[in-house]
């Protein structure tokens, strides 16, 4: 039995595509481009076999691609920046830039080892200054366009990270690093104004179409569009107003008080007349930011003795509080509360003993019969207690109190977005240097382009938390640009989704001198399939659509949506596994006898859920280890067979060796055939019933293949592929001719595989007789006329009832169908000593029968 021998295929056809520079991405004009890109990896070490599934479905589609005739972009970089290398140089007492090289050299291999067809003539990392130095190039063009600008503003910190994080790396209230609970501070940060774009943001979602709807509809929540109105509530014997953004102004009647955040400038004032309003405005900086922990975390409220008038009553006051669940970066930073129809009001309301009004009541509820208690209505209903807006459902009331607030001038209609600017800045030594210097003349000037880039400097130390970059000795000190005079650089580095903001189109072309190469950026964009985690919904994809777009708006590019197509993987899980003790076990920590399983010293093992592959649980499994035991194609195969893609994938033992047994059964199905023609051998007369039928399954595996990788299904393609082995162990080759039909299979199977497994394929192609790659050799078409199945089953029905059903000729007559269905022994029965009164017959459908 002949054995395929993976390590040496795999080696001599990497080898191979090195040497030929075989998948360099051509400039062909002749051919359409196809641009298919994996978000691209972090180098923290080592891939895991989430990065062999995902970069193995990008290569699948790039070969696929290739072979239909693309020209085909698909290249390699890595997001080198970020804090994991500053923790590895406090912890391992190295510098971030010899572990951050050292990980992609290492990573880098891996990769290789995977036989991904990728050009990787275009490869680079964030953290090089050939690329950093092009951001700060755009950074200023940002600056110049009146798209950055540097403010003061209560950030989120992170206190064991040492840096300010934007909202979307706030997750449950800790950094989304760290895990650290998040602080809020005050500080000077460098802002993109994505909020410029909020509308066309969305508006841009309804035109990917090509996108998952979930990641459509979680970046319409982020933005989170509102109508509403901006209502003015003047303070009582004052002329000053508190401005309140709300969505229900129908439940004005309902409001019993009015609370401002902290921050707010009317809070500010009163914390410098009351030291108690000061200690509760320094508790409430404690408290987390995210929305969902202002929501489950008891309300709270201080007391500023102002009163509001109602804007539809001068003899209606309202009591102002200071309160910890107002947040200054939403709407005004001050609230109406109305605690029968909003929760957080209620609980608000009963802690202080303020007035619960219902004011919208459930269809069959009046004033006099609803209440309530201690959970409000938030429902649909019709207004009561509202004066001119009593009996109006809710929609038609928001338009008659828009009009009246307006009429008076007490208010005005407003959109509003959730969506913030874009805080850049980080306290950090290895990200990109913001190129700003600052003068105390001048204040923040530009650094000249002709300087840039500004380099990090290597001499920095990491003994102490904080920003290495603060603390060194000579770096920050400069002259001033503009005037000569002693200045300081910034400091602040920054954040890391800048850099993965745009590196898809620095991949389009590498010019050495602009960030953009256009003319290129124009032929290759937009990216046609990108492939990446759904966690990066609200954070990388987001902020890749605004920034495109920013570089629209400086003429740098001529496209807004940078992805047309996206498509979000599954993760890879695997069981966990507990020992005596309590703690993790790895796999290879244990024996597997049967379906028992034991430590190697023979402990108890107590097996776990299947969860997402980490190191914390030692659930992971180690790529090279299984590349070196079953071979790259063999990893590839089973990350595309088991599940649907956008599924998670379980890891099992036993599906790696079925893959592994499949390799093995396809080689040895083509270096055993005997009797086959030549290659390109013309299709020869006398095919055998058994022949016509192989032709057949070929010519079907060849369409579903096709469609399943088009649609990314590529599950369903080796499903494919699997019934096509099958198809061709089991056919016997009766005729002479009959062993052209087994090459056809045989080859088809082969070309069918190569985008799953192509080292495999590669060898059985040449194993084949063929001395052209199969790299260069085109995807097969179908033969339409043997896709179609030569017979249909009909359905035969006796008053309207199945009975049977027959196999017909596809084009059989009704006559034919008719006889047919008299002919079957249940149809015989069903109608015995019964008058036919009609038959109906639908061609290549059903046979009715009315007795």
């Amino acid at each position: 039995m002949s054995r395929y021998n993976a390590k040496a295929a795999e080696r001599k056809w990497q080898d191979i595509w090195t040497e030929q520079d075989s998948f360099a991405t051509r400039e062909d004009a002749d051919k359409p481009r196809y641009y298919v890109l994996e978000m691209f990896p972090y180098p923290s070490g080592r891939i895991h076999m989430g990065h062999v599934r995902n970069y193995t479905m990008g290569d699948v589609v790039a070969r696929y691609k290739r072979a239909r005739g693309f020209n085909v972009l698909h290249p390699m970089g890595w997001d080198a920046f970020g804090m994991p290398a500053e923790n590895a140089a406090m912890e391992r007492k190295v510098h971030p830039a010899a572990w951050t090289w050292q990980n992609i050299d290492t990573m880098r291999g891996q990769l290789k080892s995977l036989g991904l067809a990728i050009d990787w003539a275009r490869e680079f990392a964030t953290c090089s200054p050939d690329y950093y130095r092009h951001e700060q190039a755009l950074f200023l063009s940002f600056l110049e366009n009146g798209l950055v600008e540097r403010k003061e503003s209560y950030v989120n910190w992170d206190p064991v990270d040492h840096t300010v994080l934007a909202n979307e790396q706030v997750i449950d209230g800790k950094g989304w690093r760290s895990g650290a609970p998040v602080e809020r501070r005050k500080l000077s940060q460098w802002f993109f104004k994505i909020t410029d774009f909020a509308e066309d943001l969305l508006a841009g979602l309804d035109t990917l179409d090509r996108w998952p709807e979930k990641v459509r509809i979680m970046q319409r929540n982020w933005i989170g569009r509102s109508e509403g109105a901006r209502v003015h509530f003047r303070i009582a014997g004052t002329n000053e107003t508190i401005e309140v953004y709300t969505t229900r102004p129908d439940t004005l009647f309902g409001a019993s008080f009015c609370a401002i955040a902290a921050d707010h400038p009317i809070a500010q004032q009163a914390a410098k007349q009351n030291a108690d309003a000061a200690a509760f405005i320094e508790a409430c900086k404690r408290n987390g930011t995210s929305e969902a922990e202002i929501e489950t975390a008891e309300k709270m409220g201080f007391d500023t003795g102002l009163k509001v008038t109602h804007p539809f009553d001068p003899d209606w006051t309202l009591p102002v509080y200071i309160a910890n669940f107002v947040l200054m970066e939403y709407g005004t930073g001050a609230i109406f509360g109305c605690p029968a129809h909003d929760q957080r009001d209620l609980d608000f309301a009963r802690k202080y003993g303020l007035p619960v009004t219902p004011v919208v009541f459930p269809e069959g509820e009046t004033p006099d019969s609803f209440s309530v208690a201690d959970k409000a209505y938030d429902g649909d209903g019709r207004l009561g207690n509202s004066r001119f807006m009593d009996g109006l459902a809710v929609p038609e009331a928001k338009k008659r109190v828009l009009d009246e607030l307006e009429k008076l001038e007490a208010g005005t209609r407003e959109v509003n977005y959730r969506l913030r600017d874009w805080g850049v800045s980080r306290q950090r030594y290895w990200g990109c240097p913001i190129p700003v210097i600052h003068c105390g003349d001048c204040g923040a000037v530009p650094v000249p382009r002709g300087q840039l880039p500004v380099l990090l400097p290597d001499d920095v130390t990491f003994d102490v938390p904080g920003n290495p970059l603060e603390r060194h000795p000579t770096w920050k000190h400069v002259d001033c640009p503009a005037c000569g005079k002693p200045a300081r650089r910034e400091t602040d580095t920054c954040d890391t989704f800048v850099d993965s903001s745009w590196y898809f189109l620095r991949f389009c072309g590498l010019d050495p001198d602009r960030p953009l190469d256009r003319e290129a950026v124009d032929r290759w964009m937009p990216v046609d399939q990108y492939i990446g985690g759904v966690e990066h919904a609200v954070l990388h994809l987001l902020y890749a659509r605004f920034f495109t777009r920013a570089l629209e708006k400086c003429g740098l590019v001529s496209l807004a949506e940078p992805f047309q197509g996206l498509f979000t993987q599954g993760m890879v899980n695997h069981e966990t596994y507990k020992g005596p003790d309590g703690k993790w076990l790895s796999p290879e920590d244990i024996v597997r006898t049967g379906d028992s399983l034991a430590t190697r010293d023979g402990q108890p093992v107590t097996i776990g859920r299947s969860e997402k592959m980490s190191k914390s649980k030692r659930n992971t499994v180690d790529p090279t280890d299984i590349i070196a035991t079953y071979g790259a194609d063999t990893a590839r195969w089973y990350m595309l067979s088991d599940s649907p893609p956008e599924r998670d994938l379980d890891w099992s033992e036993s599906g790696i060796e079925g893959a592994w047994r499949h390799a093995q059964r396809v080689w040895r199905l083509v270096s055993e055939a005997t009797g086959l023609p030549g290659a390109d051998t013309p299709v020869p007369g006398g095919l055998s019933e058994s022949a016509v039928a192989l032709r057949r399954s070929t010519h079907k595996a060849i369409k579903a293949v096709t469609e399943g990788i088009d649609n990314f299904r590529f599950n369903t393609a080796v499903a494919q592929i699997y019934e096509l082995t099958n198809a061709i162990n089991s056919f016997k080759a009766p005729g002479p001719a009959d062993g052209w039909a087994l090459r056809e299979a045989l080859e088809t199977l082969v070309r069918l595989s190569e985008p799953m497994m192509p080292h495999l394929a590669e060898e059985a192609w040449a194993e084949l007789g063929h001395t052209v790659p199969l790299f260069e050799t085109a995807w097969p078409e179908a033969n339409p006329a043997l896709v179609v199945d030569q017979t249909v089953k009909i359905a035969v029905q006796v008053n309207g009832k199945l009975r049977a059903t027959i196999d017909l000729p596809r084009d059989a007559g009704k006559a034919e169908a008719e006889a047919a269905a008299f002919a079957e022994p249940k149809i015989r029965e069903a109608i015995a000593g019964k008058e036919i009164r009609k038959v109906i017959v639908v061609p290549g459908r059903i046979v009715n029968i009315v007795a």
